[in-house]
């Protein structure tokens, strides 16, 4: 029997092989954890559709940071939510409001942690939208002022990058042009670029307590059909001053993350969503799935597709097994 002269199984037979001609490596240096600050003190509530995750005051946090610091993750992406909200979300931008304390706590006890943080509206409005309405529809342009008015708050407050997901037309332009005028010019921006209207955000609108409270957000969130459309989505916010470039979700749009990769010359992030890791939490929990496989073949698989950051909820468990 004739076989070929190359046989690539004698390159997997042991695994000091298989680790030499690895071409995807996923490093600590590639996590961005997300966190959710709450009001009050010694607060640590479980959130029960993400086994793990926590909703924090801003105590329990700082002691969270500290932990997945030790832990060598370079970067937390911060959510907040307050304890009122109104419809023009004026706890969002509050010199005072949780983020705020959120991110002067995390950078005054760990200031080598770098501090994202998460600029949209939906946590701070009453009816759970990511802008300004006028009667039921999200107002585009009235939306990012405020956006813009936000991320100058987050970054007098200490911020290290600013990340807005509320899909606005313009909402690139508008922050830079916020953060310049403030004096925070060197300030980057990670740009929520190509985010969908996914049912994969779920159990986050537990965690963020941020479920709309009528309607849905596909007039404002991109179609999960489309993948032309997130080009174009990304070319504007390049143009407009992204630094960082994102695709949200991340397992279901592998192909998303690829294209971008080809197609654009900037740091790309893709965010492993709260359904993602749910999944493979509720699955690893009924003994269907090896939960840590399943979780590192996930991450492995949005590097593989051209990702250089990744947002997981796994962050520390990932980090712990890459110590290993």
């Amino acid at each position: 029997m004739n076989f070929p002269d190359y046989r690539p199984r004698r390159l997997r037979k042991n695994e000091n092989l298989r680790r030499m001609i690895r071409e995807t490596k996923l490093s600590v240096d590639n996590l961005i954890y997300p966190l959710f600050a709450v009001p009050g003190t010694k607060v640590k509530k479980p959130i029960d559709s993400m086994p793990g995750i926590f909703q924090m005051s801003v105590d329990h946090l700082v002691r969270e940071i500290q932990r997945v610091k030790e832990l060598g993750i370079p970067a937390v992406l911060l959510f907040g939510i307050p304890d009122k909200k109104d419809e023009i979300a004026s706890g969002a931008m509050a010199k005072d409001g949780i983020i705020q304390q959120a991110i002067r706590g995390s950078k005054g006890k760990v200031p080598d942690i770098l501090v994202i943080t998460d600029v949209c509206l939906c946590e701070y409005t009453s009816h759970g939208h990511c802008g300004m309405l006028e009667k039921e529809d999200v107002a585009n342009d009235a939306t990012i002022e405020v956006l813009a008015e936000t991320a100058v708050s987050h970054a007098k407050a200490g911020a290290d990058m600013v990340a807005p997901s509320a899909m606005m037309d313009g909402q690139i332009a508008a922050l830079r042009e916020g953060l310049d005028d403030a004096g925070f010019d060197n300030l980057p921006i990670m740009a929520y670029s190509a985010k969908y209207a996914s049912c994969f955000y779920g159990p986050f609108r537990e965690a963020a307590e941020s479920a709309p409270a009528f309607g849905d957000r596909r007039a404002y969130q991109m179609d999960p059909a489309n993948s032309d459309e997130a080009m174009r989505e990304i070319t504007l916010d390049v143009s407009e001053g992204a630094d960082i470039i994102m695709v949200k979700p991340a397992l279901a749009y592998l192909d998303v993350i690829r294209r971008a990769k080809e197609e654009f010359d900037l740091p790309l992030a893709a965010y492993n969503v709260s359904g993602e890791f749910s999944m493979i939490k509720a699955a690893a929990q009924m003994g269907w799935i090896d939960g840590e496989r399943a979780m590192m073949e996930s991450l492995t698989a949005i590097r593989r597709a051209g990702a250089d950051m990744i947002i997981t909820y796994f962050a520390p468990d990932v980090a712990k097994i890459l110590e290993a």
